[in-house]
């Protein structure tokens, strides 16, 4: 006997099918969630965060007291060894094969795809989707800006490198530089209470969000969004995920283990992102036999 909550998957891992048969654009918009099915930490809540980092456990600290520009200025070493330790972790890690299934969805359809993402980890431009059809809204731990700001520089940072002592939790010297001022470097990462971010990446990306928008008004296309893995916590990804439901009529289709609670209408699947999107392209396929 089927359990009720799996049936309930399979019914609407059903319906998300025939939305993605019949869609012109698909927006991906991806939290945390995403990434966890690539191997990357669990923040979530306290525990998860600690179990990622037993160092910051010991001082008692959350990921949002953690994630702020004020330690740049107080404690840099520290600041580095949280963030250099995330870099070092995303690089070596892989998208998981949903990516590759999601962007061959997206780029058969007549209008595409966007990818909307709160992630920082650079995941998507590894898994090989457009530069110019990505927007992150809270920044890139791949790019750099100055810490003070000393002006509107962010520079790619494939060339930089930081080492942590694990053990300590410290960054090692030397840090990462401006490139402008020679002063402290941070990652171009909107953070809690931050009012250094440097905007100008995002905003560029934004620019063409809203472009690409605007061409499906013109040719009322039939948009779908497909949100992977992103919570209330930091609820930016969920609230433009609903925003296309007014603005343009969009399909949401929202694949979440823990919060998968949809607005009327609208299909909720509790269930992890690289799971679901297998079956739905699974389902895909025994509607196109």
């Amino acid at each position: 006997m089927i359990p009720e909550g799996e049936r309930a998957n399979m019914d609407s891992i059903e319906k998300a099918a025939w939305a993605l048969r019949n869609a012109d654009a698909i927006l991906i918009g991806a939290g945390a969630g995403m990434g966890v099915d690539s191997g990357l930490p669990d923040f979530r809540g306290k525990e998860g965060f600690w179990r990622a980092y037993p160092a910051i456990a010991k001082l008692g600290k959350s990921f949002a007291e953690m994630a702020n520009p004020e330690w740049f200025r107080t404690d840099p070493r520290l600041a580095w060894a949280f963030y250099g330790h995330r870099l070092n972790i995303y690089r070596r890690t892989s998208p998981h094969a949903g990516f590759a299934q999601l962007l061959k969805l997206g780029a058969g359809k007549p209008h595409g795809y966007f990818v909307y993402t709160s992630n920082v980890d650079g995941h998507f431009q590894r898994a090989d989707f457009a530069l110019d059809r990505v927007f992150e809204c809270h920044g890139s731990i791949h790019h750099f800006q100055c810490a003070i700001p000393c002006g509107n520089q962010i520079w790619d940072a494939t060339d930089e490198s930081v080492s942590v002592d694990e053990t300590a939790f410290r960054a090692d010297d030397p840090l990462p530089k401006c490139r402008a001022c020679g002063g402290l470097a941070r990652p171009n990462i909107l953070m809690f209470g931050d009012g250094q971010w440097n905007i100008n990446r995002a905003q560029s990306q934004q620019v063409y969000f809203g472009r690409w928008l605007t061409a499906l008004t013109t040719a009322r296309a039939r948009l779908v969004v497909v949100e992977l893995g992103a919570g209330t916590a930091v609820p930016s990804v969920r609230h433009a995920s609903e925003e296309m439901i007014d603005r343009l009529g969009a399909k949401l289709i929202r694949i979440n283990p823990r919060e998968p609670e949809v607005p009327p209408g609208q299909i909720g699947i509790a269930q992890g992102a690289a799971e679901t999107i297998d079956r739905i392209c699974r389902a895909l396929a025994e509607i196109a036999d």
